[in-house]
């Protein structure tokens, strides 16, 4: 069995692998496997022309970022003891995949982990998509270090260091492939978004740990794929976070839970609407319609009676109520 593979999934990215595969050939030291998700554009051929030692997993049809990449990691699930899950829209710094796998290597009761996770339009700041690594608060709210809801912090080097959290995010992740494959894989119904934090949870209750290594530094764009503006992304969002809390709390727990959620989510959806942001406001109402279809349609999962909090110090009741009605805007200040 090989140590690690760097595993792409890529959907109609010819632009990002031109401008991103270099970074990753040129910094990295384990083998890239890229992963076509039934792209429409010419991405096959630039992968087949400009690197045809980069190996090339074609999927028949776009199966999102969960059902591709669980399709594939099953494919190759005898040949890696780690998968690094790698956005195409990612800058990679020198040794970065040596690094966080002689991490893993050294901590073996860890499942995951992410990198620091830096912006490529604004280097000196956090990305949105796990920054200094991920939390969660007492109703399935995440937040990060160096993230909260829209506001960013300045990267001034305090957080590197290397701390569990509740989550890793998915545009940079390491998997241990034995811990990925026990649970089962990405849960398929969430097609994209929060599967990360759905599949940390899970190998939480499992006994595993996730984990940050911010002495390692990449730099992502985001929204690649699917743009934050786009009205589809509110809908993911609404809809797999109500998937991830009835995944993983007991009945009692999620019932309590939804309760205070639609409430909130109505105010979000109102909030939307206020703002000219009709297309998002109804699908907040359409999410949560979508949650009601999808709900039952798989075996549940092992339930835990209570979110994942790693730290005391970390844990909070509501980011909501921290964020806009205390005004800590920045995780120093929680």
């Amino acid at each position: 069995m090989q140590k690690a593979a760097i595993v792409i999934l890529n959907y109609n990215g010819e632009e990002m692998l031109r401008q991103f595969l270099p970074s990753v050939v040129t910094h990295s030291i384990y083998p890239i496997i890229v992963v076509d998700n039934a792209s429409q554009d010419d991405s096959i051929e630039f992968l087949q022309n400009e690197y045809p030692q980069i190996r090339l997993i074609k999927l028949n049809v776009n199966l999102g970022y969960v059902g591709g990449y669980n399709q594939a990691l099953n494919q190759i699930k005898a040949e890696f003891e780690f998968y690094i899950l790698l956005n195409s829209d990612i800058k990679v710094s020198a040794g970065w995949d040596l690094d966080l796998i002689t991490w893993m290597g050294q901590h073996s009761n860890f499942a995951a982990i992410q990198p620091k996770i830096l912006s490529y339009q604004n280097p000196e700041y956090f990305d949105y998509a796990g920054a200094g690594g991920g939390f969660m608060d007492s109703l399935g709210y995440p937040y990060c270090r160096g993230r909260i809801f829209s506001t960013i912090e300045k990267d001034t080097n305090q957080y590197d260091d290397p701390i569990e959290v509740d989550w890793a995010s998915g545009a940079c992740m390491v998997l241990r492939s034995s811990c990925f494959h026990e649970i089962g894989g990405f849960d398929e119904r969430f097609f994209a978004h929060m599967e990360e934090i759905d599949i940390c949870w899970r190998l939480k209750r499992k006994g595993y740990k996730i984990g940050y290594l911010g002495s390692v530094k990449i730099w992502h764009v985001g929204g690649a794929t699917l743009s934050r503006t786009n009205p589809f992304k509110t809908h993911l969002n609404f809809r797999n976070n109500l998937l991830m809390l009835h995944n993983n709390l007991d009945r009692k727990s999620f019932f309590l839970v939804y309760v205070l959620r639609m409430g909130l989510d109505l105010i979000a959806a109102i909030s939307f609407f206020l703002d000219g942001k009709t297309a998002d406001s109804k699908e907040v109402f359409r999410a949560h319609l979508a949650f009601a279809q999808l709900k039952n349609k798989k075996d549940s999962y092992p339930l835990a009676p209570i979110l994942p909090n790693v730290h005391k110090k970390t844990a909070r009741r509501s980011i909501l109520w921290d964020y806009y009605l205390v005004g800590k805007k920045k995780y120093r200040d929680l």
